[in-house]
Formats: C-alpha cells, structure tokens, sequence
C-alpha cells in the first residue's frame, strides 16, 4: 500500500478448502504472536523484544519460526532498516523510539522453520512441505500506544 509516498506493508494467510485442527491451531497461534509482538512496540523497548515475544509464541505451541526472512523498517521505500527477526533475545538490540515504523510479520511453521526458494527466485514455500502462516502490520511506534496503520477494522486505511 502507497499513500502519499508512504509504504504501508501488510499480509495475512488466508486458509483455502477445509483445513485440519493443527492447521487451524497454526493460523491462530500465528496471529496471536503478531498480537503479541505488537504490544511489545512501545517507546523504550528493544527490537530483541518483539523478536523474543514471536519466538517464544511459537516454541510454548510446538511449532518454528522462519529465520531466512524477517520484519523490517518500512517508510518511504519497502523494506528499511531495522530488521526484525521472528526469533531473539529479549532487552538486546536498539531502543524503539516515537516515530519509527516498522512491519512486523511473524512466520511460523508447522513442521521445521527452514524454507526454501523456487526457481522463480520469488516463490518461498517450506522446506518440509509442511503449512506455513505469515500476518503482518505495519506499525507505528508512538509515546502511548503502538498504533496500527494498516488495520482495516471501522474505518479503512489511515
């Protein structure tokens, strides 16, 4: 999403058919680590923080994050700096500060965390064949509550 210049960037899995329960399991344990990960987006945090609350989401379910990509910076190009592991330590990395932007996309795995490219160069799937979920916002760290701006809930894109 563009507006004014501004990149917006935003994702969400959107099962297809009939899905089995750890499927299901998978795509609400996902989004809840987005949750999660979000309310850990306040000013005087650190990025190891965000990382940390999506790791540990998905280890207490059993399930692995994916460490080849990773959330990111996001404003007048797509993908700034910093970068946001699914994975980290908590208390490590820069302090978030009012006025940055980021994306925070959780992807988690059923079976192991690792994914592999297709010859398209573009195409990522898992390197098992297992399913895969990925949510993502945009959001913007303020001196109160992180605020999402690609929520799309009462009111359409800010």
């Amino acid at each position: 999403v563009i507006r004014e210049g501004w990149i917006g960037d935003t994702a969400t899995t959107v099962p297809v058919g009939i899905i089995d329960e750890r499927t299901e399991r998978l795509l609400r344990v996902t989004e809840r680590a987005l949750e999660r990960a979000i309310g850990m987006a306040h000013q005087g945090r650190r990025l190891g923080d965000i990382s940390a609350e999506i790791e540990e989401e998905a280890t207490r379910n059993q399930l692995n994050v994916v460490r080849e990509f990773v959330g990111h910076g996001v404003g007048r190009k797509l993908h700034e700096e910093p970068q946001i592991p699914n994975y980290g330590k908590r208390g490590s990395g820069p302090r978030l500060k009012a006025g940055m932007t980021l994306a925070i996309e959780p992807m988690i795995n059923l079976g192991t965390g690792a994914v592999r490219l297709l010859d398209d160069g573009w195409t990522a799937c898992t390197a098992d064949g297992m399913p895969s979920a990925h949510f993502e916002h945009t959001v913007l760290i303020t001196n109160e509550e992180p605020e999402i701006l690609t929520w799309r809930g009462k009111t359409q894109l800010k």
